[in-house]
């Protein structure tokens, strides 16, 4: 399927990381076991899966967000994405990752003072779509077992 998503554990390194990788279409997860409790693992895995959504083949968010604040707004968009999703599965979030993103958010919203409304309109496409698709996958799922 073309709107399948694929979570392979990254290789070990010194440092794991997690980051969807738009070429191969893939989200890169580090094992659970390196994270220091299962919410900062699935909520990353939140934040990955929201940018998952931004691909051609399903939101398009890459291709209608390519000037020189995307990067920034992007990343946005995965936060408000990743503590939508944490709501809606009893995940609460952790904002100690996001330190590292606040000087380019604050800079996309210097330039464009709508950049936050579009960010969190983005991220709830992204978040509709992604329970969009699990509503329509679990029953199939719940078949199989």
């Amino acid at each position: 399927m073309a709107d399948e998503f694929y979570i392979r554990p990254e290789p070990p390194r010194d440092k794991p990381r997690a980051f969807y990788d738009l070429r191969r279409d893939v989200i890169h997860m580090p094992p659970i076991a390196t994270f220091q409790a299962a919410q900062g693992y699935y909520g990353t895995l939140a934040h990955e899966l929201t940018h998952w959504t931004g691909a051609d083949k399903r939101l398009e968010r890459f291709k209608r967000f390519n000037d020189r604040t995307a990067y920034a707004v992007e990343e946005l968009v995965a936060e408000i994405g990743a503590c939508m999703l944490g709501v809606q599965i009893g995940v609460e979030p952790e904002f100690d990752q996001s330190a590292a993103y606040v000087e380019g958010w604050l800079q996309a919203m210097k330039d464009d003072k709508r950049a936050i409304f579009c960010a969190a309109s983005e991220a709830q496409k992204a978040v509709d779509y992604i329970t969009e698709k699990a509503s329509r996958e679990a029953p199939a799922a719940q078949v199989a077992a």
